[in-house]
């Protein structure tokens, strides 16, 4: 059993393993600069020998002002890209800013630290380095986001991380962001990353290159973050107006259903459900997030009480799987009875001026 659990671990880690690039952690954190003035940054997920998170803040040290920077690694003592996993002790960082010949200095001269443990960013040690740190930034293990977040919100840190968008539809983390305590970051989309030489090969997104290294794209990555930047207050501007035929309401909840984020009305003030890509978009003072129709289920839908497993059949025919919203145009059933299944949806209200 033992064995088994620890084949099941080494494949989980090695799937974590995803090497942000330089131009991709540059492209948003210049947006950030003016949080960053006399501050603690913390990289919990970084070998600093290899890291481009280390690079950045090292290397941009005093252009940001930073206080201090302290990175740490998971289970790996080894000068390589991608971790090992094969050490159950892990080292750590502090740089203050020193300068040789004008460069940063070595690593090994900067002075590198061993931990107890493994670096497990939940471990006692890890914690107590956390609370020392004012932000947060790194690309945490996309198996372990809801502990992570869960931890950063009870330490009430600061934070810019990257994540999956399947994350925005985590019970853990949607309410966040409908309470306004985590967000968008600047930038998002398709990233691309670095992964090891035995990451397993996928049928999409997945390629090697010609030196033999792997690459994953991640499809829709986000940074997630609670730093206030430019593009989070800029209002979305709206242009459509809304008509019953062209906006067609849910079955099974008063709200109307919007396709695409630049269709949503500038005269419509009730529910709506959009796209999670909204999110992207959201401006808090222009919108109210009222929920999302699979993690808060406002009709009730997923707490339905089944007197028998024929009337469980008969609701579902009726109203789909519980958690789903159905279209139907103006209160009418579509064409030979069946209704039409939307996408994961976020129900929105437009706030009035």
């Amino acid at each position: 059993m033992f064995k088994n659990n620890h084949l099941a671990d080494a494949k989980s880690n090695k799937m974590d393993e995803f090497y942000t690039q330089l131009v991709d952690i540059e492209n948003e954190l210049k947006h950030y600069r003016q949080h960053f003035k006399d501050k603690v940054v913390l990289c919990n997920c970084d070998d600093p020998r290899v890291s481009n998170f280390f690079h950045y803040f090292s290397y941009n040290f005093h252009q940001l002002g930073l206080k201090k920077l302290i990175t740490t690694c998971y289970k790996n003592q080894e000068r390589d890209l991608f971790s090992q996993n094969d050490c159950e002790r892990a080292i750590w960082l502090e740089y203050n800013g020193e300068m040789e010949n004008g460069c940063v200095p070595d690593i090994d001269k900067i002075g590198i630290h061993y931990l107890n443990g493994d670096g497990d960013f939940r471990s006692a040690e890890c914690i107590e380095l956390l609370k020392q740190a004012d932000i947060v930034c790194t690309n945490p293990p996309f198996s372990l986001f809801r502990d992570y977040v869960e931890q950063l919100i009870k330490y009430e840190k600061k934070f810019l991380i990257i994540g999956s968008q399947n994350a925005i539809t985590y019970k853990e983390i949607f309410p966040l962001i409908q309470q306004n305590k985590l967000w968008m970051g600047y930038t998002g989309g398709s990233m691309t990353f670095k992964v090891p030489s035995d990451y397993p090969e996928m049928r999409s997104r997945y390629w090697v290159d010609e030196t033999g290294q792997k690459w994953r794209s991640m499809g829709n990555t986000y940074w997630f973050t609670n730093l206030t930047h430019k593009k989070r207050n800029e209002e979305l501007f709206l242009y459509k107006h809304y008509t019953a035929d062209e906006y067609f309401k849910y079955e099974n909840y008063d709200a109307i259903n919007v396709d695409e984020v630049k269709m949503i009305p500038e005269d419509y003030f009730g529910i709506m459900g959009v796209p999670i890509t909204f999110l992207d978009k959201y401006c808090p003072t222009q919108f109210e997030i009222l929920g999302m129709c699979e993690n808060l289920d406002l009709y009730h839908l997923k707490t339905k009480v089944y007197t028998s497993s024929e009337c469980k059949l008969a609701y579902e025919k009726k109203f789909g799987k519980p958690g789903t919203y159905d279209l139907n145009a103006s209160g009418v059933i579509l064409k030979n009875g069946i209704r039409e299944k939307t996408y994961q949806r976020i129900l929105i209200r437009r706030k009035q001026a």
